[in-house]
């Protein structure tokens, strides 16, 4: 533990002897299919894994990314290669609960948390195939900007339409 931090055990302890100490935060957990709106299905491939044998940690981000820029696509809301108006992730965030491993499936549950003027705050619940709990979930945030100014740029009507479908 770095210098300074106090173990959850420690803050937990600190706070039965006294009430107004900080508690420790809850422990996240996994959560149901019907906590989405959309999904997605995602073929692993053999280079996922890592040398553990389940697919590295870095993967499940670019998971995130496919599911919700997909989707998005597919519903006209987002041109990756011409709009005016793009998506930049400024905020990412998963956490595990279940490995997932090649070969098989991964179901992709997305759904959105806040919409703002120019940003989204997606959530990704990553299911192996069938599984009824998330293996991992997590979110990412997308400032929307002019492609060529790479300024903050006010959600086009579609994407937005598209995003309250999410919510």
């Amino acid at each position: 533990m770095r210098k300074g931090r106090v173990a959850p055990a420690a803050l937990a302890k600190s706070a039965a002897m006294n009430p107004s100490a900080p508690m420790p935060p809850a422990r996240a957990q996994p959560e149901p299919r019907g906590a989405y709106r959309a999904f997605r299905v995602i073929t692993t491939r053999w280079m996922d894994n890592d040398q553990y044998g389940h697919v590295n940690n870095v993967v499940y981000y670019s998971w995130f990314d496919t599911a919700v820029n997909a989707h998005l696509i597919e519903q006209g809301a987002l041109d990756p290669a011409g709009g005016q108006v793009i998506g930049l992730v400024v905020e990412t965030q998963c956490q595990y609960f279940a490995p997932l491993a090649f070969p098989g499936n991964v179901e992709a549950g997305i759904r959105v948390a806040h919409i703002g003027s120019s940003s989204v705050r997606y959530e990704v619940g990553l299911f192996a195939e069938g599984a009824r709990q998330t293996a991992a979930r997590g979110h990412f945030v997308h400032v929307y900007v002019d492609r060529a100014t790479q300024r903050p740029a006010p959600l086009p009507a579609r994407l937005r339409a598209v995003l309250e479908n999410l919510r």
